[in-house]
């Protein structure tokens, strides 16, 4: 795929959606029902959004069960890889290129059309902003929004597993700046004259928890959206966090763990948070990505058919 892109580009569109999944609501499993605590609405930040992290991220090997060759290297994803679950066809077309927004570096997508359009603030995984990732943006877009794939890893993409070590280190070493990128482009993307003020992020693994984060911060997002990020649990650190809140995890997650996953469901209920917690039965973690054993395509399905609802449900005008 080229990195400099510029001309409309036809993307996909999704094939039958099917899988199916479980609803967290209290400290239970419950397959289809929805969470039920009223939302008690978040307080509108104004101003400069705060750059600091809230939490520490769990470290963990990216390189799913049987993915790890001898010598500890494992094969990223790459382009065409999440994106062969999808079709490819009727969605509208999109321009895409690398840019910069408000010094925040990484891969916009957008309709070709002209409009305003809600943006989401997409953040890659340990392997940093890859083809996969840029494709998914390509994807999202085609669905209606600006979207900003941020490159939290400045250029650099993971090949092995050492090498996504070393770079997702460094941001966890110094969390502050990676939450000083996220917020300048939640900031620049609502300045855009193509986009609404309506902003929510989105990641994967390590960016799940970098999703997070960005919630925790002063950003003011409009929605969260979590696929198997590591958590807090700490209730005055989940209390700044900006709902409604989408989350994705495997029962057989043995990097957040379905205890966490569950503490984190019931105190965002017990702060009046709107959320969906959705645990698929028997995935694990990363199930989402293609490159080893644990990817459940059908659960990968369910779950970005529930991820479009819900960010047209929170971002899109009525």
């Amino acid at each position: 795929m080229s990195l400099t892109r510029l001309g409309p580009v036809l993307v996909a569109a999704l094939v039958l959606l099917s899988g199916c999944s479980g609803v967290l609501g209290g400290d239970t499993a419950t397959p289809t029902a929805a969470p039920t605590e009223t939302p008690t609405p978040a307080p509108t930040g104004t101003g400069t959004p705060t750059a600091e992290a809230s939490y520490t991220q769990t470290e963990h090997m990216g390189c799913q069960p049987g993915a790890i060759e001898k010598n500890g290297t494992c094969e990223p994803v790459t382009t065409g890889g999440n994106a062969d679950i999808f079709g490819a066809e009727n969605l509208a077309p999109i321009t895409a290129e690398r840019t910069t927004i408000n010094g925040t570096p990484g891969y916009l997508a957008r309709p070709a059309a002209e409009g305003e359009y809600p943006s989401v603030v997409m953040i890659h995984e340990w392997w940093g902003l890859n083809g996969n990732i840029e494709h998914m943006a390509e994807i999202l877009a085609g669905h209606g929004y600006v979207v900003f794939a941020v490159d939290l890893y400045d250029g650099e993409v993971a090949a092995n597993s050492s090498e996504a070590a070393r770079l997702s280190g460094q941001v966890r070493e110094n969390p502050d700046v990676a939450v000083s990128k996220m917020s300048r482009a939640v900031s620049g993307l609502r300045d855009r004259a193509d986009t609404t003020d309506r902003v929510a992020s989105l990641g994967w693994c390590f960016g799940g928890g970098q999703s997070l984060q960005l919630s925790l911060s002063d950003a003011d997002l409009n929605a969260t959206v979590i696929y198997y990020g590591t958590l807090t649990t700490n209730a005055s650190t989940l209390q700044r966090i900006d709902a409604p809140v989408l989350g994705v995890f495997g029962s057989e997650d043995q990097v957040v763990g379905i205890e966490n996953v569950r503490e984190f469901n019931r105190t965002l209920g017990e702060l009046g948070v709107e959320r969906e917690i959705h645990v698929y039965e028997g995935a694990g973690h990363a199930f989402a990505n293609p490159s080893g054993e644990s990817f459940r395509p059908d659960a990968t399905r369910d779950a970005w058919s529930k991820t479009l609802r819900f960010l047209d449900e929170n971002l899109k005008e009525d």
